[in-house]
């Protein structure tokens, strides 16, 4: 299925109703375009009169003290790494609109997350989840499964994810070698264990 943003936005706001809260996912591997999405969905939301916030999963990376005691530092961003605990009783905080919720946020360049960074208050309708594991079926993450009133998986070709994600570690000034480890070593598995382990999307879009 491929649906524009505009149609995304406008069917979320239909499923919406009169709801007070509503909460999409925007779910995918590494490299496929998560973050620009979710932004892009947030705006279309606003420019209909709608208040939305993003809420990245990213923030809830374990830091790198803790992964390098694991062992686990050069596959940071499998299932493994992420604080899932914490990000579950963010979620479930969110749900109910009922208090402000500050949520931590991840700095790339930096790779790490600063903690209270952002504000998902009452007044936020629409909260726009995206990150790697919110339709993974499998671990702890299964307990996402039925929280999301609204989901998209974005599911690029293998290729499309190996070209953005040299894209990505070449922008952040990383040798080749060191470009390579990550692609190969870590995202592109993590990619295919994401795309083979997904539960079923409201909307699927293969190129984004």
């Amino acid at each position: 299925m491929s649906a524009t943003i505009d149609e995304i936005a406008g069917d979320i706001i239909r499923r919406a109703g009169d709801a007070k809260r509503f909460l999409i996912a925007i779910a995918g591997p590494p490299g496929a375009g998560k973050s620009t999405m979710a932004d892009n969905v947030a705006h279309a939301l606003k420019s209909r009169g709608e208040t939305a916030e993003v809420l990245p999963m990213d923030g809830f990376h374990m830091d790198n003290a803790i992964l390098i005691e694991r062992g686990l530092l050069a596959r940071k961003g499998i299932p493994e790494t992420f604080d899932v605990r914490g990000f579950l009783d963010i979620i479930r905080a969110v749900r109910p609109a009922d208090q402000e919720v500050l949520i931590p946020v991840f700095d790339r360049s930096r790779e790490l997350a600063i903690a209270s960074a952002r504000v998902v208050s009452p007044e936020h309708r629409f909260i726009i989840v995206e990150g790697n594991y919110l339709l993974f079926s499998q671990g702890k993450w299964a307990e996402l499964e039925g929280i999301f009133d609204y989901s998209v998986m974005l599911a690029p070709p293998i290729e499309v994810l190996e070209e953005r994600l040299w894209a990505r570690w070449r922008g952040y000034q990383l040798s080749e070698e060191q470009a390579s480890a990550k692609v190969y070593g870590n995202d592109l598995p993590n990619g295919r264990l994401i795309l083979e382990n997904r539960r079923r999307a409201d909307v699927t879009l293969e190129i984004a």
